[in-house]
C-alpha cells in the first residue's frame, strides 16, 4: 500500500501516508563482517528447514521441492506500536516476532512479506549495513523455525531515506535515470547474493507499487530518442490533461517502456545473484485501467509487457470503483467485485500465476472519525467474497496487515486479522482456512477485454468499459 493522489472524494482515508522524509536513518556500521562471508559462521545463505518453492507452470501456480502444491496464504507484516510509517527494522522486537509467526502458522498462513528499507539496510551506496542484515537474518531464522516464508519487498522510504540518494531526484519513479536504475540493480545483486539459496525466502517484490513519473529532465531525452527509433519527428511531452491523440498513446507506451525496461534490469540483477530467486513487482491497481484515473495515474506497469521478465504477477487492489466502498449494499459490492475480477484478468491472461499480493478493508469500527462503523463480518465478507470472485484466476492472497494500527493514519488502523489488544477478528479466524481450501486456479473468465490505448488516455472511456464489463459480470456473476 503507498501514498495514492486523491481521485476519489475521502481517499486521503485509505491511502497510507507514509512520510518519505521519515525519521533520519542511522551511520552505517558497514556490511564486511564474519557473518557476510558465504559459508562462514552465521552464513544467512543457509538453506534451512524449509524446502525451496518453485513455479507450477502448468498448473500456474507454486509447488515446492516434493511437488506438493504450495498457497501463499499470508500478511504484509508489521506490529502495533512501532509507528507509522512502521518501523520495523529499528525497532525490530526478536520475541514479539516469534510469537506473532507461530500465531500465523496457527491461523493457516505460511508467507509474511515485509518492506525491506533504505534507512535501515542501504544506507551506503554499495554496500548493506551490518545492523539492518542482523534483524533481517533473525527474521528469517524466526520465519524457518515457525514455517513461515519471507517475500521480501524494497527498497522502501519507511525508515528514512540515507543523504546519498538525494541526489539521484526520484528513486522511486523516476526510471529514465540511470543513477536511480544502477543503485536499485546494486542493491538486489547485494541483497540477493547474500541470500543465494536461502529457502525460506520466497519470493523478491521489486517494489510496492511503483509508478512511472509523467515529465522528468531525463525521460525527455529517452522520449524524444523513442521517438526518432520508431521514425516519428520530435515533439513536446503531451499535456497528462489533453484528450486522446496519437501522441498521448504513443507517451504512454513510452512510459511502458520505461517500466518494462525498470523490471528487467532488477530482476537480471537479482537472477545474476541469485539464479533460483523467484521475482515479481507489486502492482498498483491503476496499473490496469479497469476504473476511471487521470493519464499520468496509470502507473506504465502492463501486465502483458512487463510478465516476461516476472515469474509471476501481483495485484494489489482496494475497493475503490464508486468512490471509498463502505459497504453500502449489493451494488457497491458488485460494482467493485466487477473491478477486480477484470484487473486479476488482465494479470492472468499472460499465463503467468497471479498473487493477490494486497487486499483488505476495514472492521471493528469506522473508517474516518466520526464516520459509521463497520463491524468484523462485514470486513470478512467483503474479503471473503474477493477470494471466491478472483480464485479461478489467482493462486496465492496476502492481507494487508497482520495487526489493526491504531497509529496508522488511514485504512490500516482497521484492516488486520487481529485486533492491536491481541484478539482474533472474524476475517483472522476466516482468512487462512478458506484459502487453504480453494481448488487451484483453473480459468480466466469469459468477459470483455480491456481497451488497454483507450483506458489509459480516456477516463470516458474508463466508464463505459467499467459499465460494460459489470453488466457481463452481473450475468454470470461468481
Amino acid at each position: 500500500m503507498k501514498r495514492i493522489f486523491c481521485i476519489l472524494p475521502l481517499l486521503f482515508l485509505v491511502a497510507p501516508s507514509f512520510a518519505a522524509d521519515a525519521p533520519a536513518s542511522r551511520a552505517n556500521s558497514g556490511n564486511q563482517t564474519k557473518s557476510d562471508t558465504p559459508g562462514g559462521a552465521g552464513d544467512p545463505s543457509v538453506s534451512g528447514r524449509l524446502p525451496r518453492i518453485r513455479v507450477d507452470v502448468g498448473n500456474k501456480g507454486f509447488v515446492d521441492t516434493a511437488g506438493q502444491r504450495f498457497t501463499p496464504c499470508g500478511v504484509s507484516y508489521y506490529r502495533p506500536g512501532t509507528g507509522w510509517a512502521p518501523q520495523l527494522w529499528k525497532q525490530f522486537d526478536a520475541e514479539a516476532t516469534r510469537l506473532d509467526f507461530q500465531r500465523m502458522k496457527r491461523m493457516g498462513m505460511n508467507v509474511a512479506r515485509v518492506f525491506v528499507t533504505f534507512g535501515s539496510v542501504y544506507t551506503q551506496p554499495g554496500q548493506l549495513d551490518a545492523s539492518g542484515l542482523a534483524a533481517f537474518d533473525r527474521m528469517l531464522d524466526l520465519a524457518d523455525e515457525a514455517g513461515i516464508y519471507l517475500h521480501p519487498t524494497g527498497p522502501e522510504h519507511w525508515e528514512g531515506m540515507p543523504p546519498w540518494t538525494h541526489a539521484l531526484g526520484g528513486v522511486f519513479d523516476n526510471f529514465a535515470n540511470e543513477a536511480c536504475l544502477k543503485a536499485l540493480e546494486d542493491f538486489w545483486r547485494l541483497f540477493a547474493g547474500r541470500y543465494r539459496g536461502r529457502s525460506t525466502i520466497w519470493a523478491y517484490d521489486l517494489r510496492n507499487e511503483p509508478t512511472t513519473a509523467w515529465d522528468t529532465p531525463e525521460s525527455r531525452v529517452k522520449w524524444d530518442a523513442w521517438r526518432a527509433a520508431h521514425q516519428q519527428p520530435i515533439v513536446p511531452v503531451p499535456d497528462k490533461k489533453d484528450g486522446p491523440s496519437a501522441i498521448l498513446a504513443d507517451y504512454q507506451r513510452f512510459r511502458e517502456s520505461l517500466a518494462e525496461g525498470w523490471v528487467a534490469r532488477q530482476s537480471q540483477a537479482i537472477r545474476a545473484a541469485d539464479p533460483q530467486a523467484l521475482v515479481t513487482v507489486g502492482l498498483l491497481q491503476w496499473s490496469v485501467p479497469a476504473q476511471p484515473v487521470k493519464a499520468d495515474q496509470y502507473t506504465g506497469f502492463r501486465p502483458e509487457i512487463i510478465a516476461r521478465h516476472l515469474d509471476f504477477l501481483e495485484l494489489h487492489f482496494y475497493p475503490l470503483a464508486k468512490g471509498v466502498y463502505r459497504y453500502e449494499g449489493q451494488d457497491a459490492e458488485d460494482a467493485n467485485l466487477a473491478v477486480v475480477e477484470c484487473m486479476t484478468r488482465e494479470c492472468a491472461k499472460p499465463g503467468k500465476p497471479v498473487v493477490i499480493g494486497e487486499f483488505g478493508w476495514y472492521g471493528g469500527g469506522p473508517l474516518d472519525p466520526g464516520g459509521k462503523p463497520a463491524d468484523e463480518e462485514q470486513q470478512a465478507r467483503w474479503c471473503r467474497r474477493l477470494v471466491e470472485v478472483t480464485a479461478p484466476m489467482a493462486c496465492g492472497w496476502i492481507n494487508w496487515g497482520l495487526y489493526d494500527m491504531p497509529e496508522a493514519k488511514d485504512v490500516s488502523r482497521l484492516t488486520g486479522l487481529i485486533t492491536s489488544a491481541g484478539v482474533d477478528k472474524a476475517w483472522g479466524r476466516a482468512f487462512g482456512p478458506l484459502v487453504q481450501g480453494l481448488p487451484p486456479a483453473h480459468a480466466v473468465p469469459a468477459r470483455p477485454d480491456l481497451p488497454w490505448e483507450s483506458c489509459t488516455m480516456d477516463g470516458a472511456a474508463m466508464t463505459r468499459f467499467q459499465a460494460e464489463y459489470l453488466a457481463a459480470f452481473l450475468a454470470r456473476k461468481p
